[in-house]
């Protein structure tokens, strides 16, 4: 499955919305998702969605869809 991270760069400072970022992942679920990125990342996960059907193709469309890999 295919998910959308939305994060901020770093935990400490407090989140501000234009500060947001994302970033596409595969993984078997939600919680192995969030795991890969706390593990090698010190990102601050805001949200976590799971990308299917119309809306996965929407977002492969876009030209910053790029699958991260760890």
């Amino acid at each position: 499955m295919i998910y959308k991270v939305f994060y901020q760069e770093t935990k400490d400072r407090n989140p501000k919305r234009e500060q947001t970022r994302a970033l596409y992942l595969e993984a078997d679920s939600e919680v192995t998702a969030r795991q890969l990125i706390e593990d090698h990342t010190p990102y601050n996960i805001e949200y976590i969605q799971l990308l299917e059907g119309n809306h996965l193709a929407y977002e492969q469309e876009n030209a910053d869809f790029k699958l991260m890999e760890f």
